[in-house]
């Protein structure tokens, strides 16, 4: 028996992962994209509005979900990303885009597109959880009617991305973290734990579809420079595609196993703010308010996310 569509919001601030992601989400048969928000990250508001609608229009999908506009984050950090993701977040491809004007902000996408289908959406945070908390804020009741907030951030262990404690997503916009922890939606996170046993190599590049697809310039555009990047920056022949991870928490659920556990987020520490604590004494106080992904099947994600490629250039030839 076939599994029903899932019908999604992808919430992300693309970013290289973040493109192979909805390269993956765009052509899945299994999940209906109801809305792409862009959120201030990896890049700025401005790019990253630009960056999805780049990707959009190299990929071409036949149905073109609805677009929601970033717009800056408060009290944002000077952090830069650019060393992994290039000036524009895409690897420096010089894409010719239309822009889109009057576009809504992605907080009242996100709660028009929920409200409008209370109990069905998978909201997929690839990003800061920014606009996540905005529409929160904007509209109160609508936690409770999310199915899903799936989560790429934080780390179970302590050990961050971007500083030694915390991880990038979460260290971004701390507050807005904290506020969405602690609201009474149903989420699963995917912390780095998980998401950095899942390593690519260069033979990654065999396996991606050819360059006479759209899916494959796409992604022959943006892969190559990964693999220099984090050669050249980190001095690491492989590459993470964390946000591909966080999105196949959502198509393969089943490849991941997850803990019930109390989490909150550090927003004044000198040393640690935007990092994720867990309540994990043997008596715990505080009560439960998520589950963290703890054990993943590496093989089969893996195998997942190279026919999902592949899948994308057949569609896009």
């Amino acid at each position: 028996m076939s599994m029903p569509i899932r019908k999604v919001i992808i919430d992300c601030d693309p970013g290289i992962d973040d493109a192979v992601a909805l390269c993956l989400a765009l052509f899945d048969p299994d999940i209906e994209i109801l809305a792409i928000t862009s959120v201030e990250g990896c890049v700025s508001a401005h790019q990253a509005n630009r960056n999805v609608q780049s990707i959009l229009e190299q990929l071409d999908p036949d149905r073109h979900p609805r677009l929601g506009a970033a717009s800056p984050a408060e009290n944002a950090p000077a952090v830069n990303t650019r060393f992994l993701h290039g000036d524009s977040g895409l690897g420096n491809l010089n894409w010719n885009v239309s822009e889109l004007h009057h576009q809504h902000p992605s907080e009242k996408v996100i709660a028009d597109t929920v409200r409008a289908n209370p109990g069905d959406v998978t909201i997929i945070s690839l990003g800061p959880l920014t606009n996540i908390a905005r529409a929160f804020q904007r509209d109160p009741g609508l936690a409770g009617l999310i199915n899903r907030l799936i989560i790429m951030g934080g780390s179970m262990t302590g050990v961050g991305n971007i500083t030694a404690s915390a991880e990038f997503n979460i260290y971004y916009d701390p507050h807005s973290a904290r506020a969405v922890f602690r609201s009474k939606t149903t989420k699963t996170l995917i912390p780095l734990d998980i998401t950095r046993q899942v390593v690519w190599y260069m033979d990654l590049l065999e396996t991606i579809p050819r360059v006479t697809s759209r899916a494959g310039r796409l992604l022959r555009g943006l892969l190559p420079y990964s693999f220099r990047a984090y050669r050249q920056q980190l001095g690491q022949e492989c590459i993470q595609l964390n946000d591909v991870i966080a999105l196949m928490a959502a198509i393969s659920p089943e490849l991941i196993q997850a803990e019930e556990i109390a989490g909150d987020v550090e927003v004044q520490g000198e040393l640690t703010q935007g990092m994720t604590i867990f309540d994990r004494r043997p008596q715990p106080e505080w009560s439960c308010n998520m589950e963290v992904a703890k054990v993943i099947d590496v093989p089969r994600i893996r195998q997942n996310v190279i026919d999902g490629l592949q899948r994308a250039g057949e569609l896009t030839e």
